[in-house]
């Protein structure tokens, strides 16, 4: 018997994690649940967290967590549960298989089976975020050497046990060179380890639009936190409905399940709502812990309602439905099927699955670094960057030259162009003249130096190098 933790959730939340509970405790599951309260109840009582520390206490106790939809209040201040849930927990691998049921559920794509294994700790859902100007906001972009090794080594892994033969890794590292080029980078050197595994790295604009148009060209796809969250709605909806989708948050010591859709609170209350999401995350949470057979007695007699057209109103056609019906009534039908499979759709067989586990991060030796120059970040009102570089020229240091300035990104001085139109918000960027080592007291020299002047000075970002590599971005055009 193992305790699972559970979260009844907001909107349809409740009605759907019923419908799941019942389906899977009529199939034999060997659970003994533990209830929290979550989400929007719990953020409206004050606590901008949404859930409390006692919860956190019973989570973190019974390590598996089944979680319906929640509510995030908008507006006040209110963080997400689910991201703050990963994160806390070390969740680091989503995984979101989106396959198509044609022709039972309608989709423009009969053959799709593809598994998104997203990262789920970092990359622009660190959610540090900083208006520097009265123009500029910023997010800062983190990605780390252990989050893409572990990310990419679990999907390979999957790929091993569930017998997969390709794993794709979708980066924009043609921009973002030191971050997604991390990521893909990681990925080449993981992906020499399996050679029985196809490997391939697609930029992810054209890459997504490969999987909108032929999603039987992939298999496996890992990618950085932002992508893999759109990406994988994208592949569930071409699927055949997002709300057939459930997801696996994965860590070295705990993990959730949900369903991918959100509480849909227009609908609570109505016997309306399809639990299909919810049970497919369920069925993920039964292989986790080991009751296989269970997770494939459920998927089986869930396939065979899909298959005989007992379809909720979000999936109900005509042509391919028999009979429409609510919550329950689902519910009721699957269980009914309990011991059969599907005729048409092929069944699951979950015999050898089993929870992936990762060896621990190893941090490697440091690199040798050394400190070449320093970007300062200006608030300034004006539009001419030669007068800009004329103000900040006057704070150079004995040594240490201004040798660029940028603004979004772009190169303005030297040798700028008029067309580019510029905000309140300036990179400049210095070195030494010499193109030897900076130090630390040189550039507290150059922020004194600024304020003397009444140069507002928003940020600093010192550059660096790595065993004798520039480890920083050039300006674009530079």
């Amino acid at each position: 018997m193992k305790k699972v933790t559970v979260a009844k959730g907001d909107g349809i939340g409740p009605e759907i994690m019923e419908a799941t509970l019942d389906i899977i405790m009529a199939a034999g599951a060997q659970i003994e649940i533990e209830e929290i309260e979550v989400g929007e109840k719990v953020y409206l009582s004050g606590n901008t967290a949404g859930i409390a520390k006692e919860s956190w206490d019973v989570i973190r106790r019974n390590k598996v967590f089944l979680k319906a939809p929640i509510t995030t209040p908008q507006g006040g201040g209110y963080k997400s549960l689910n991201v703050t849930t990963r994160k806390f927990l070390g969740l680091y691998a989503n995984v979101r298989p989106c396959a198509s049921f044609h022709p039972f559920v309608q989709t423009k794509h009969p053959v799709m089976d593809v598994v998104i294994i997203r990262e789920n700790e970092e990359d622009l859902y660190a959610g540090i975020e900083h208006q520097q100007t009265d123009e500029v906001v910023q997010c800062l972009k983190l990605i780390s050497r252990p989050g893409c090794e572990k990310i990419v080594r679990y999907a390979f892994e999957y790929a091993r046990q569930y017998g997969r033969k390709k794993v794709t890794c979708f980066t924009k590292d043609n921009i973002m060179k030191q971050t997604d080029g991390l990521f893909h980078k990681v990925f080449d050197e993981i992906a020499a380890e399996y050679p029985e595994i196809e490997n391939e790295h697609w930029i992810i604009d054209i890459g997504a639009a490969k999987m909108a148009d032929t999603p039987e060209a992939f298999d496996v796809i890992v990618m950085p936190n932002l992508y893999g969250d759109i990406l994988s709605d994208v592949a569930a909806q071409i699927a055949g409905s997002v709300g057939l989708a459930g997801s696996s948050n994965i860590g070295e010591e705990c993990a959730m399940f949900e369903a991918i859709h959100g509480s849909a609170p227009r609908r609570a209350g109505q016997n309306m709502a399809n639990p299909s999401g919810l049970l497919q995350g369920a069925v993920m949470m039964l292989t986790h812990i080991g009751q296989t057979e269970v997770a494939e007695k459920v998927q089986n007699a869930w396939l065979k309602t899909i298959e005989d057209g007992i379809h909720t109103y979000d999936l109900y056609k005509e042509e391919t439905s028999s009979r429409l019906v609510g919550t329950k009534e689902f519910a009721q039908a699957v269980i009914a099927n309990l011991g059969q499979q599907p005729q048409k759709l092929p069944p699951v067989n979950y015999a050898k699955d089993k929870a992936i586990t990762l060896p621990r991060y190893k941090r490697k030796s440091p690199a040798a670094k050394e400190l070449t120059g320093v970007d300062l970040f200006v608030h300034w009102p004006g539009t001419d960057a030669d007068e800009l570089a004329g103000k900040v020229t006057a704070i150079a240091q004995d040594g240490i030259q201004l040798t660029m300035i940028t603004n979004r990104g772009i190169k303005v001085w030297p040798e700028g162009f008029r067309e580019t139109f510029c905000t309140d918000h300036w990179r400049c960027r210095f070195k030494r003249t010499d193109g030897g080592v900076l130090s630390k007291k040189e550039i507290i020299g150059l922020l004194e130096s600024a304020e003397s002047h009444n140069l507002d000075i928003i940020k600093t970002e010192n550059l660096y190098k790595f065993d004798g590599k520039d480890v920083y971005s050039l300006g674009q055009g530079q």
